[in-house]
C-alpha cells in the first residue's frame, strides 16, 4: 500500500500573490479545505511538506496559498507538479472503495484462480470506473468496476479476483 496518496496537481499560478491553481485528483474536491499541509512534488525525487494558508474554490479547481510560495513566479515554478497527503490524513472510504494508488499494480486472476494479468490504470468514467488490466499475453483488456465483474479486492494481499463477462475478450 502506497505511504502517500496524490490529492492535486498545480495547473498554474493564480494571480500575483503565490497562489496555485490545483486540479483535484480526488473524489472530494472540498477536502482542500480540511487540510494543514500538504506535500509538494519538488521535482527532484522528494517531497516538501509545505502548510496550508488559504484555500479558495474556483469551479472545478481549487486554489491554494502554500508557505514559502510567495510570487506568481515562485508558482509558475510548481507548474505540473503534484501535491499528496500521507496516508493517515487522506480521506475515509466507504465499503468497496479504494485509492487508485493501491490499486494499480495488482495481480488480477480469474474466478477460478488462474493469473490473469496487471491493473494498470484505472479509469474515471461518469458511471462507474473501468480497470486497465494488461494480461499476461499482454493484450489490455477494460473491466468495468461493477459487482458481476469485480468479486474481490484484497489490497494487502494486492490482488483482484474477477468474473469475465460474456463479450469482453471478443
Amino acid at each position: 500500500m502506497e505511504a502517500m496518496l496524490q490529492v492535486g496537481a498545480i495547473v498554474k499560478a493564480h494571480g500575483v500573490r503565490g497562489e496555485v491553481k490545483v486540479f483535484p485528483t480526488t473524489d472530494s474536491p472540498q477536502r482542500f479545505f480540511d487540510l494543514d499541509s500538504v506535500y509538494l512534488d519538488t521535482g527532484r525525487g522528494d517531497l516538501q511538506r509545505l502548510e496550508v494558508q488559504g484555500v479558495k474554490a474556483v469551479n472545478k479547481f481549487a486554489v491554494l496559498k502554500l508557505q514559502g510560495i510567495d510570487s506568481m513566479d515562485e508558482a509558475e515554478n510548481y507548474r505540473g507538479r503534484t501535491l499528496w497527503v500521507s496516508r493517515e490524513e487522506a480521506q475515509p472510504l466507504m465499503e468497496d472503495e479504494y485509492y487508485i494508488g493501491d490499486l494499480i499494480g495488482m495481480e488480477v486472476i480469474l474466478d477460478d484462480q488462474r493469473p490473469f494479468g496487471t491493473l494498470r490504470d484505472v479509469m474515471e468514467t461518469g458511471a462507474n470506473d473501468v480497470y486497465v488490466v494488461e494480461t499476461l499475453q499482454g493484450k489490455e483488456v477494460l473491466l468495468p468496476a461493477i459487482g458481476e465483474c469485480i468479486l474481490d479486492v484484497d489490497v494487502e494481499a494486492g490482488v483482484m479476483t474477477v468474473h469475465l463477462m460474456d463479450g469482453l475478450l471478443s
